[in-house]
């Protein structure tokens, strides 16, 4: 063998064992960490993607559910993992870039994390039971202005990702709600299906099927044009701004090889001309539109940004 090729082979070798990472990975499934409960839409989500993406990864992936504390809990188990590209965290972006402005973290999401892929996008909808007498969104408003927390709603968490719109809601209109917390999207969901409160915000994978069946009705949905035929959007019952949007996005621990973050990245990118794939996810009525590591990445500090904004005028 030449002096150059042993070289070459030895530098390969090195900089291999010195990150942990072989040229074959993934060898083994990788761990897909939900810091939420499961039910919610995440949860539908992760479904979907661990169905498809082993024909691309050429491994399994498995969803691990890790609830507790806002989102806290399950993140900064990703962020202490052995950044090998076998544990990865499938969050959103109020528990990434929200809850920093919040409280004190046990990690510096900036820092410790390193995007793979924005997956996709919801816009939040304002959903009551069938049997709701409030028929509108205008009803709920009126009903919570003539006789403040009377009217209740429920949320995934403080400052989460259905908190948020409707602490917005409540600055925006002068009103008050009587807001109960639960572990994540699917028990926050659940609560409204039992009767415990009046309203809540989804997304639409999650109301889809109980729209068709008639068991729930949806009053208003974020964003600028209709999801649904005959329900208004946010601006025309007058919610205005950046409101409701949930990203819905793949971190892993800022160590991680680039070469795993782009054999990932790729796996996901070519998710996206599979049909299997966009069927499925037009079915939970989602969106397929990716961001790679670099663009997720600006967003996020465009975010920070923002949400440090938001929680200030928030709060005073």
């Amino acid at each position: 063998m030449k002096p150059s090729v042993r070289v070459a082979l030895a530098c390969l070798f090195c900089a291999l064992w010195g990150t942990g990472v072989t040229a074959d990975y993934p060898e083994k499934p990788v761990t897909l960490v939900i810091p939420l409960s499961g039910g919610g839409s995440h949860d539908l989500n992760a479904q979907i993607i661990t169905s498809v993406i082993p024909a691309y990864l050429e491994q399994e992936m498995v969803v691990s559910f890790q609830p507790g504390d806002k989102g806290v809990k399950g993140t900064a188990m990703v962020a202490d993992a052995t950044p090998d590209g076998y544990t990865l965290l499938f969050s959103q972006n109020y528990i990434d870039m929200m809850l920093p402005h919040v409280e004190d973290l046990p990690y510096d999401p900036l820092e410790d994390f390193v995007p793979i892929a924005r997956i996709n996008y919801a816009p939040s909808v304002v959903v009551v039971r069938a049997d709701s007498p409030y028929q509108t969104f205008e009803d709920l408003i009126d009903a919570a202005g003539a006789n403040p927390d009377t009217v209740s709603a429920s949320h995934s968490g403080e400052w989460g990702a259905i908190f948020v719109p409707i602490a917005q809601i409540m600055k925006q209109f002068g009103v008050k709600f009587e807001l109960h917390s639960y572990q994540g999207g699917g028990p926050s969901f659940a609560a409204l299906l039992a009767g415990d409160v009046d309203f809540t915000l989804a997304f639409p994978a999650s109301v889809a099927d109980l729209m068709e069946s008639g068991a729930v009705r949806v009053l208003a949905t974020a964003g600028s044009e209709r999801l649904f035929l005959d329900v208004p959007c946010f601006p025309e019952v007058g919610i205005k701004g950046d409101v409701g949007f949930m990203h819905r996005m793949i971190l892993a621990p800022a160590a991680t090889d680039p070469a795993v973050v782009d054999r990932l990245s790729s796996a996901f990118e070519a998710m996206l001309d599979d049909h299997s794939y966009v069927y499925l996810m037009g079915n939970l009525g989602e969106n397929v539109d990716l961001l790679g590591p670099q663009d997720y990445q600006q967003l996020r500090v465009e975010q920070h940004r923002a949400y440090k904004a938001l929680f200030e005028a928030t709060i005073n």
